[in-house]
Parts: C-alpha cells; structure tokens; sequence
C-alpha cells in the first residue's frame, strides 16, 4: 500500500494532479477541496489511497489524513465507488460533510450529483455513528491541536466514551490552555472522572 506521495507538483488540474517523485510521475485523482489547497508547482505531500479495479489502479491523492479516513469511510458503503465519492469531498469539504453525515441530512447529500436518494440514506445509516471518529483538523480548534488528539486516543484506549472524552478535554484545555502536555491532559481527565 502507498501511503503517501511526495515531490514536485508538475501538474495541477481540478481532474487529478501529477507529482513527481524522483523521476517517477504520479497520478493522482483528487478533489476540489485538495485541489484548492495546494500551489501552483513546487514540493508537496499527499496522504494516498490504491484502488485496485479490473481494469484499472487509480491512485486517489488527499492534503490531510482526515479527507481521507473519511474517503475511505465512504467507499466502504454500498453502491459508493471512488469517484461518488470524490464528488462528495468536492462538493463540501471534510468537516462540512461529516456534521451532514452526522445530523442525518439526506436532502443535502441527495444534492450531491451521483447520490441518489437510497445511496443518501445508506451513507447516513452506515456512517452517522462513525463519524465521531473521523476526527479534523477542524474540529479540533485553529490551527488543530495534536496534545488533545493523543489524549483523546490514550483516554479511548482506556476504554472512556469518545464523546465524553472529548468534552471533558475541551474543558481542561478552556481552563488550563491549548499547550497542555498530553500527559497533564490524560491525568486530569482520569482524575476528573473518578
């Protein structure tokens, strides 16, 4: 499996893009939400994900990991391939589409072109409970913060709800500030709860 792929941005389109690594040019398919974020040329990285088809290995290129654990998600229901699926991400972007998976809108993911009214409610019925953790940058304050998200994994790997995990560090980050380390973070988390 290809994890990612780094280099020179040789060519940029709202189709795909072609990175070169070392002499070797990668196409990628990507959506319009990574396609806005990246230059015009020059280095970059995208986080990958190989579908291997019959007829085809399409290379499918995300800006963050989160677009694509929920690309990933996505493709796992039924009746959505690849490309319904890169029109989703292209349509909202990754935070946007995780609230509407979330809150059960299947009349804004019926907007979507290629996602008809039975693939909207398998894509709620499927996914809405999974979407807690598909955590985004977004989500996790400006800028993101990297000491709630491995706090929030160590408290989950302890067996803590996500969810009230979740709340109960944003507490302690609202009083004790965003550079908590995240050893301060899990203890006080533990502490609070018993």
């Amino acid at each position: 499996m290809i994890a990612f792929v780094q280099g020179y941005l040789e060519e940029r389109t709202p189709a795909g893009v072609v990175l070169n690594c070392n002499g070797l040019g990668y196409a990628l398919q990507v959506s319009m939400y990574t396609f806005s974020a990246l230059p015009e040329k020059g280095e970059c990285m995208l986080y990958t994900h190989l579908a291997i088809r019959e007829d085809a290995h399409v290379l499918y290129g995300f800006i963050e990991k989160q677009e694509r654990d929920l690309f990933r998600l996505l493709i796992s229901v039924s009746g959505v391939g690849g490309n319904t699926a890169l029109a989703m991400l292209s349509s909202m972007d990754p935070s946007e589409l995780k609230q509407v998976i979330s809150e059960s809108d299947v009349m804004r993911l019926k907007s979507i072109k290629g996602v008809g009214p039975k693939t909207a409610e398998r894509i709620v019925v499927d996914l809405r409970d999974k979407m807690g953790k598909v955590t985004s940058e977004l989500d996790l304050g400006v800028g993101g913060n990297k000491n709630k998200e491995e706090a929030l994994t160590a408290l989950v790997t302890l067996g803590f709800a996500r969810n009230s995990a979740s709340k109960t560090l944003d507490r302690i980050i609202k009083s004790k500030g965003a550079g908590t380390p995240v050893e301060e973070l899990v203890r006080l988390s533990l502490s609070s709860v018993q």
